[in-house]
């Protein structure tokens, strides 16, 4: 079970505590079996935040794949299933748009397909400046306070199937 707080900034939000490199690679590994085509996940924080961490444990869980490079300069990287037996062959782009001049640079990664046909990972989702899409989850990863690796997770819905996706992820095991 993932413990949350709510975030007394945003009542939307919900504050999850990560006390490790594990509990992040955990937090991954429970959302990356919860999403579907057309979900969007953004990965904000400050740069060493753990943002690329995030990505390549839910990368990994999802698809079987070991070796998850930061897209930094390639701007986006497209995984499709490894093996038989992983969770599902929809498709994972990892953009990351750290490097991005304007917001309407996005377009030129094809980033209106993935939205429609894969799950998006988004690293710096502010770079998007408007353009981006409605609904979509943001998880922002903040020191957490508690060691080198500790981490604070901000989770945020924009759009109701984001808050749905987030609410799943808090529940309880059944």
């Amino acid at each position: 079970m993932i413990s949350a707080m709510t975030e007394p900034a945003d009542p939307s939000s919900i504050q999850i505590p990560l006390d490790d490199l594990s509990a992040t690679e955990a937090l991954a590994a429970r959302l990356a079996a919860l999403v579907v085509a057309g979900d969007i996940i953004g990965l904000a924080g400050d740069l060493g935040a753990g943002k690329t961490a995030f990505a390549r444990a839910f990368i990994g869980a999802r698809l079987g794949v070991t070796e998850v490079p930061s897209p930094t300069f390639t701007l986006v990287q497209i995984y499709e299933n490894a093996s038989a037996g992983e969770i599902s062959d929809v498709p994972i782009w990892h953009f990351d748009l750290y490097r991005l001049a304007g917001g309407e640079e996005i377009f030129e990664l094809g980033i209106e397909d993935a939205f429609d046909l894969a799950i998006c990972l988004i690293e710096w989702p502010e770079k998007m400046a408007g353009y981006g899409p409605e609904a979509w989850l943001e998880l922002r990863l903040n020191p957490g306070g508690q060691g080198e690796n500790s981490r604070r997770a901000t989770l945020t819905p924009h759009g109701a199937r984001a808050a749905q996706l987030m609410q799943q992820l808090v529940a309880p095991d059944v």
